[in-house]
């Protein structure tokens, strides 16, 4: 039995396919929904070093206006849900977020990169279906 899904969206229109896959799961009504976004780590160049963290304008933005995208696509989710917006690889951080709420599957989107553009840019999904500690579902745009 399924009880937790964390499912990997980005800010794209793209994340509302991932979302409409859910309902072809058939999950219990009980279910929890970890819908997480990644956003990737600033160039170091922009790292302040100091004592106190410096979280800058921009990036403070970046995690509130995700907030808001990821109750958008909440309110398309018939169950249980809960956010986790963290800065990192992506592909790292959500095998990472999957171990931590003891995830029974991992849902994601696929660009369906080929050729050299998957070798240059490396494929989050392949990465994440060869590391994650349960099934993965990966959608396809």
């Amino acid at each position: 039995m399924v009880k937790t899904v964390l499912v990997a969206v980005d800010s794209s229109e793209f994340a509302w396919r991932v979302i409409d896959a859910l309902g072809i799961l058939h999950l219990e009504p009980h279910c929890l929904i970890v819908l997480a976004h990644i956003i990737p780590p600033p160039p170091p160049e922009s790292i302040v070093a100091a004592d106190v963290p410096h979280i800058p304008d921009e990036e403070y933005e970046e995690f509130r206006d995700t907030e808001v995208w990821l109750g958008e696509l909440s309110s398309d989710v018939a169950y249980t849900t809960t956010f986790e917006i963290v800065t990192g690889d992506a592909a790292e951080e959500i095998v990472r977020l999957a171990g931590i709420h003891k995830s029974d599957l991992i849902v994601l989107g696929s660009r369906g990169l080929k050729g050299m553009s998957r070798v240059i840019h490396g494929s989050v999904s392949s990465q994440v279906v060869a590391d994650a500690p349960c099934s993965v579902m990966v959608v396809r745009q």
